[in-house]
Formats: C-alpha cells, sequence, structure tokens
C-alpha cells in the first residue's frame, strides 16, 4: 500500500459503521475504495462473492485459495465484509455488505440516476481550458503551498504569482506542518516530512487535515469524503457542472481551488475542472505528469535527475534555477553563491542546528541529500562522503547533550552537619539528582517527604531553604 493509501486507510479505519454505510451509498465512493484501499487478493474475494446471493461458506472460500487474514481483515477494517448469521453446527460464513455490494455493482455496470461520477457540461465552454493550462494551474498552486512552508528561508517567492488564502495558512498551521512565531512562520518537522513525501501523498495529506476540521467549518464530513472520491473518478481535461452539488461541495470548490486540485473559471461560473491532482487521488498513477511539477519540482532537475553535488569539505552545488528548490536547501545550507543555473554553499555548524532548532532532524536531512543526489555522486558506495553524514548527525547530538530534569533545589545551609543529613535522606529514598558539598546544595525531583524530614527536625534545619 502507498504512502497516500495508507494515510488515506488510517483516516477511513477510524469512522464508525453508520458513516460507511452513508458512504457506500454513493457507487463513485464504493469503486474508490475497491481501487485504491484493497490489495489484489481483497479485490478477488470482493469480486467473486459481488454476484452470489447467498453467503459464501468459509469452507468454499479455502478451497478457492488458502485463507488470507490479513484480506479478509482488510475488508472487515472497511467494512466491505461481514459474517452472516448460520445455523447451529454449520462452517461461518462470509457476505458483502450493503449498500457497498450494491454501489459497486451499480459502478462497474453503468445505469442509475445517482449521478456521483459527476455531469459533464452540455454546452462548450467559452474558453476552453486543455491539460497543459490545468496541469500548469495545478503546477502553480502547489508550489505556492510549498514555497510559502518553506519560505521561512528568507527567500522571496512571491513571484510565482500565488497568493494563498488565510484558509490554506491556517490549515497548515493546524496540521502542524508550519509554526508561526509572531509574523514569521516557520517549517516543522512534519512539515520538512511533507516536504519528502510524493505529491498524492502530499494531496492527502492535506485533504486528512481539512476533513479532520470539517466540523469547525459547519461540513459535514460525509459529504466532504464523498465528493473526494467523486474527484478521483473524473476524467481530466471534461469540465463538469455545478448544478448538481451540495452547497458543502460548492464551498469544496472555491477551499479545492487554493491548492490547485480544481479549478473555477471564476467563482459564478457553472463549470469547473478538475486537475491532474485530484483524477489521481484514486489511482496510483503520478500525479504531476511534468516532473517539474509540484514536488517533483522541488526536488528534481529539469531532466528528471538529481541536481545536487557535495564535497568532503562540506562544499554544497545545485544545479538549479528554482526559487523552491534553492529555498528547501537553504533550510540547512548556507549558501554564498548564485549563478543562472547553479547555487553554491556549505553545510555548516550553524546551519544544522538552525534546522535542528525547527524540528528537522540530521536523518532527514540526510535521506534528501542522498535521495536527490546527481548522478555523478550515485556512482559513488556510499552516495554522499562519510565524513558529512558523520558530522551531520553529531551537529544534531550537540543540541541534546543537556537533559532538563524537572525538580527542586534546596541550599543555603548554616552548617554541614545540616545540609549532610537531609541530602543523604534524600539520596536514600531515590530522589536526589545532584549535589555540590562545597556549596551545600542538592537538587531533588520531588520535595514533599524532605521537607516532611525538615519539618521533624526543626532544630537542626532553622535555616535551610528550598528554592
Amino acid at each position: 500500500m502507498s504512502a497516500s493509501s495508507l494515510r488515506s486507510f488510517e483516516y477511513l479505519e477510524s469512522l464508525p459503521g453508520t458513516v460507511f454505510n452513508r458512504l457506500y451509498q454513493q457507487p463513485s465512493t464504493a469503486l474508490a475504495i475497491f481501487r485504491r484501499m484493497l490489495t489484489h487478493l481483497a479485490k478477488s474475494f470482493v469480486m467473486a462473492m459481488l454476484y452470489i446471493s447467498h453467503p459464501l461458506p468459509v469452507t468454499d472460500l479455502e478451497s478457492w485459495v488458502r485463507a488470507d487474514n490479513h484480506a479478509l481483515s482488510l475488508l472487515e477494517r472497511l467494512h466491505v465484509l461481514s459474517t452472516a448469521a448460520v445455523n447451529s453446527g454449520q462452517p461461518r460464513a462470509y457476505t458483502l455488505t450493503n449498500p457497498f455490494a450494491a454501489s459497486l455493482r451499480l459502478a462497474l455496470t453503468g445505469g442509475g440516476n445517482h449521478k456521483s461520477f459527476g455531469i459533464p457540461c452540455s454546452t462548450p465552454a467559452k474558453n476552453p481550458v486543455t491539460i497543459a493550462e490545468l496541469d500548469n494551474i495545478a503546477r502553480g498552486q502547489w508550489e505556492g503551498v510549498l514555497g510559502y512552508m518553506v519560505g521561512s528561508t528568507g527567500i522571496d517567492l512571491s513571484d510565482s504569482g500565488v497568493k494563498l488564502s488565510h484558509g490554506v495558512r491556517t490549515l497548515l498551521q493546524l496540521g502542524g506542518l508550519v509554526e508561526a512565531r509572531g509574523k514569521k512562520v516557520e517549517i516543522t518537522q512534519d512539515g520538512f516530512a511533507f516536504i519528502l513525501q510524493e505529491v498524492n501523498a502530499q494531496v492527502w495529506t492535506v485533504l486528512i487535515l481539512y476533513l479532520e476540521n470539517a466540523e469547525s467549518l459547519q461540513m459535514d464530513p460525509v459529504d466532504v469524503l464523498s465528493f473526494l472520491f467523486m474527484l478521483g473518478s473524473l476524467e481530466l481535461g471534461q469540465d463538469y457542472s455545478k448544478t448538481t452539488l451540495t452547497p458543502t461541495q460548492i464551498q469544496m470548490l472555491e477551499d479545492l481551488g487554493d491548492f490547485g486540485i480544481v479549478y473555477q473559471p471564476s467563482p459564478p461560473s457553472s463549470r469547473f475542472y478538475p486537475t491532474r491532482l485530484a483524477t489521481t487521488l484514486t489511482s496510483d498513477a503520478g500525479a504531476l505528469r511534468s516532473v517539474s511539477a509540484g514536488f517533483e519540482n522541488a526536488l528534481r532537475s529539469a531532466d528528471g535527475k538529481g541536481f545536487i553535488v557535495i564535497e568532503t569539505n562540506y562544499r554544497i552545488y545545485a544545479y538549479t534555477s528554482s526559487q523552491l528548490q534553492i529555498a528547501i536547501l537553504q533550510l540547512f545550507c548556507r549558501l554564498s553563491t548564485r549563478y543562472p543555473n547553479m547555487v553554491a554553499g556549505k553545510i555548516t555548524r550553524e546551519s544544522i542546528r538552525r534546522a535542528v532548532g525547527m524540528g528537522i532532524t540530521s536523518d532527514q536531512i540526510i535521506s534528501f541529500l542522498s535521495t536527490h543526489a546527481h548522478p555523478q555522486m550515485k556512482k559513488n558506495n556510499p552516495i554522499l562522503p562519510p565524513t558529512v553524514v558523520d558530522q551531520i548527525r553529531l551537529w544534531q547530538i550537540e543540541g541534546e547533550r543537556m537533559k532538563a530534569t524537572v525538580g527542586f533545589l534546596f541550599k543555603d545551609f548554616v552548617s554541614a552537619a545540616e545540609y549532610e543529613a537531609p541530602c543523604r535522606y534524600a539520596e536514600e529514598i531515590g530522589v536526589l539528582v545532584w549535589k555540590n558539598d562545597t556549596r551545600r546544595m542538592f537538587f531533588v525531583t520531588r520535595h514533599e517527604q524532605i521537607a516532611t524530614y525538615l519539618k521533624n527536625k526543626p532544630k537542626n534545619v532553622k535555616s535551610a531553604q528550598a528554592g
């Protein structure tokens, strides 16, 4: 199961059965679950039982194939399969749940007036939008999202012409992908992990965040999820009518347009276009055909190859002219020179410590550099110089040498005798963390027992104070 499938599956698995009952009333949802969430064996089980009118005994199932508990468990968790009631003495039997089975049959054979696969516009558009234009729109909007996230580097990404709405910025903050510190926005560890994902997984991550906040936006989560599955079944380049959409789905068009998932010629327009980001939601195809689009644009050069060269002296060279690529590099590098098609810089202790301070780990940085190394670098074994890899890890460990312990400091004892007795008692009961005999002070994790001990010996420790 791909990363995007796993992310969406984890969300679906947390939903109650009543929600699945509503979701499966839409053939597009049943087909999307079948295509995207099920393993090959689970799909075979579904197709074998789809047109059987009676429950299938487990003995018959085992005669076809050795029982696979993982596939059966997956179907039960998604409320696709249920155990049928059988008479005493008869073997256990399975049956497909309804309305999943009925909706999947409709999706496969056609018919009905459910309109869950969208209604293509019956009249031609005055200014038709081509697939290439839709890809450019999706690329530009998604680059705007990534550019906002890595904008903490100080590089001006405003020349992209993309202005993110307040709702998009708020959603990224609610999801923990960025963190607002005053007027400055900084990428978090989760945000950098998001940058490292392939674009389809990124889209699902954002959509799950949208779903989790749907109720606070006074939206029906089931309606939202059904619309997302419908978008995954639409045809790229085809314009669709908005007349059959619910008010919630109309609002979603505006929000999803900010991410480049759909495109509307104008808000009052009666038609909308799904982009490649939408039509690949429920498939394993690439979300954007062009390797310079979206996430791939952030991580690959124009010819689709790696673009980073790093030397043993920590010098780094990146063959790119993309502002977004440069901004991502500057999260953990100190760039010093820029040419039309290349930037040069150095990985330093300060740049790594700054990245670690934002929550980016050394393993993430090393993974980024090795994954997107120049083809010439990939001829080496290992790809990255070991001295560079080790030093990046050591620079992170430097910041982890100090461990904070919450506790209480006792000090200002008048005499050594007054100090030694409670200090020895703290050590005996296992709460002593640190002591300094010369300065007559000690530090403990709990103070209640020490306070009781001092209270019972007032004559000996009158001048002792706890700070």
